[in-house]
């Protein structure tokens, strides 16, 4: 199991430099050798097309420069965190419904949060809302730990099953309230939330490292997208993004 895992990391890692150095080349020849996993088996040559034109027509169109997050991008199979009914729409440029009233959020709003996250390979990140499991998969291509928070049950088992029948053995599911956070394995070098509060949940600044950097849409009928930055005494506005998410279930205690 851990040469699989293995495997699994230097196979996203090797995706995330070959697509920015030759996009056209096949993804079955990554750096020079040979390539076989699970996910590979199933990932159609037509779902690699369909993956590459949301890379190049979605995110490097816009403002998506960052190379390790456009890999990142281009190497999680979307549509296999989606349910069958709606893989048709699993690359379009839009939210797509996952059940539970619940959503995977459009292609450019995962690119755009993780990149303003900046992660690094030794980051451990915490993620409110996991849904499908998609926005975790693509943060674990790029960190060294995912721990991610699903309120809804059965979408947290999903996610979950999922995660770990395509090889993300480096993301950790629990099923529980965002707002509290996950305080055993805090502090965190990151932390993004993928539905909207009111205002940033006291316990989630608490959890974020001196320096950390969180992503969180904020508000109900009106939204914007902060970038914040915990300082010593305060939390810095470093961007911010008009957008739509759905709300944020759970209170503090």
């Amino acid at each position: 199991m851990r040469h699989k895992t293995l495997a699994m990391a230097e196979l996203l890692a090797a995706i995330a430099q070959w697509w920015v150095a030759a996009p056209g080349t096949a993804l079955t020849a990554v750096a020079g050798r040979s390539v076989d996993t699970s996910w590979g088996r199933v990932d159609s040559q037509d779902w690699n097309d369909q993956r590459r034109r949301m890379v190049d027509e979605q995110l490097k169109a816009r403002d998506i420069t960052d190379p390790r997050v456009l890999g990142a991008m281009l190497a999680v199979p979307r549509h296999l965190f989606m349910p069958e009914s709606g893989r048709a729409e699993a690359y379009a440029d839009t939210p797509v419904p996952i059940g539970h009233g619940q959503t995977i959020s459009q292609p450019y709003i995962v690119a755009f949060m993780t990149q303003a996250l900046d992660v690094a390979p030794g980051h451990r990140v915490l993620e409110i809302g996991t849904g499908s499991g998609y926005q975790a998969a693509v943060l674990s291509v790029l960190a060294r730990d995912v721990f991610t928070i699903e309120i809804v049950a059965p979408l947290a088992a999903l996610a979950r099953e999922t995660l770990a029948s395509l090889g993300y053995r480096n993301v950790h599911v629990r099923t529980g309230n965002g707002y509290l956070g996950w305080p055993e394995e805090a502090p965190f070098d990151r932390i993004i939330v993928t539905a909207a509060p009111d205002q940033v949940p006291p316990a989630l600044v608490e959890q974020l490292k001196i320096g950390g950097v969180m992503a969180i849409p904020i508000g109900s009928s009106s939204q914007e997208l902060r970038v914040l930055r915990r300082t010593a005494d305060r939390m810095e506005v470093l961007r911010t993004l008009p957008v739509r998410f759905v709300p944020m279930t759970g209170k503090p205690r």
